[in-house]
């Protein structure tokens, strides 16, 4: 397996992974009581956002480990969706550290080291797919 090939894999492997972080989110931010707060249109359109962003990280994890091979191998089609993955998540890098202030949720340390994880998965990606774009 050529080093992009492996690091296009270890990334669907991330990508599943942090889903686990994904599911968590409710609980950590107290979305139960949190949400009640809004309207029920708007609790809606918050849980079915979360819906489609989780379907779209299952759908670049599930591509990075069964389509590896096709996303390295340069098309055009490869290189887009490489670029949009790089994209997608190189804007999650920028809205991480310019937007979001976890501060007051990171009260115990495996909250802080999986924030901090996720900030190096979320470079992780924008490196990798932006590479397999260009490359």
């Amino acid at each position: 397996m050529q080093t992009l090939d492996l690091l296009i894999f270890v990334g669907g492997v991330i990508h599943l992974g942090i889903l686990i972080a994904s599911g968590l989110l409710p609980k950590v931010l107290d979305w139960r009581s949190e949400l009640a707060k809004l309207s029920a249109l708007s609790r809606h359109v918050i849980w079915v956002h979360g819906a489609y962003v989780t379907l779209t990280i299952i759908a670049f994890g599930l591509a990075s480990l069964l389509l590896t091979g096709e996303l390295t191998g340069g098309s055009p089609l490869a290189r887009a969706l490489c670029g949009f993955i790089a994209v997608f998540w190189g804007i999650r890098l920028v809205i991480q550290f310019g937007l979001f202030d976890a501060r007051p949720y990171l009260t115990k340390p495996y909250l802080k080291l999986g924030y901090h994880g996720l900030t190096v998965c979320f470079a992780y990606f924008t490196g990798v797919y932006g590479w397999a774009a260009v490359a």
